[in-house]
């Protein structure tokens, strides 16, 4: 696994009235700067809708610019399509054949080349229910952008926002998800028992016979 050397290069602009509002709400953030301009962030565990309202202003605490990609026509929906890009949402073409991670992969590389500030970020987990395990998108965007993965602790039993671990993902699945299991030891989703195991889902059997992996 990498070691990124401190302090970190890249060093972001918190918003004072936000860091105010984490602190109302009872949070606390560890963060201090990102290894590059580009990267992929998951959050974990992603248990409840109050995630989302906990980490938006976390987010603007520390000036992060995490974005997410989201469908094109949800853009076209007058003032939540503003709304949206605002938070940090970008339009994505999910009909393109190179496939959403595809699509994502391109973007960060792009940005890399015009050394431009990219930071993905995505629930491993995809959804707030209990699951058996982590889809596998964001490895595959990691690994195939050649990006630090960024862990960000969403951990409700310290109310702390840990945005500190990083690694480049080896392309040796069991020992990467070995060691970010390592990482989030301990650590508490708001709903405790509907956080997924650390470990990717198996693969899908197709109606053809064919195996598909979970992205």
């Amino acid at each position: 696994m990498t070691e990124f050397t401190k302090p970190m290069p890249v060093q972001c602009k918190p918003q004072a009235w936000a860091a105010w509002l984490v602190k109302l709400m009872g949070w606390r953030i560890e963060f201090d700067g990102l290894p590059t301009k580009q990267g992929v962030l998951i959050g974990y565990p992603h248990t409840s809708n109050w995630d989302f309202i906990t980490m938006m202003p976390a987010k603007w605490a520390m000036g992060l610019p995490i974005q997410f990609f989201a469908k094109e026509s949800l853009f076209r929906i007058p003032l939540f399509g503003r709304w949206i890009r605002f938070i940090g949402a970008v339009p994505i073409d999910r009909s393109s054949p190179r496939g959403v991670v595809g699509e994502m992969v391109d973007s960060l590389i792009r940005h890399k080349q015009n050394d431009e500030i990219l930071w993905i970020g995505l629930s491993p987990e995809g959804t707030r229910k209990l699951t058996d395990g982590w889809r596998s998108g964001f490895y595959q965007l990691a690994l195939g952008a050649d990006v630090p993965l960024l862990m960000l602790h969403i951990d409700y039993g310290k109310k702390l926002a840990k945005v500190t671990d990083f690694m480049r993902l080896t392309g040796d699945v069991q020992a990467d998800y070995a060691h970010i299991a390592k990482v989030y030891e301990g650590v508490q989703g708001f709903h405790v028992n509907q956080a997924a195991p650390i470990r990717p889902l198996p693969a899908r059997t197709t109606a053809n016979g064919n195996t598909q992996t979970n992205r």
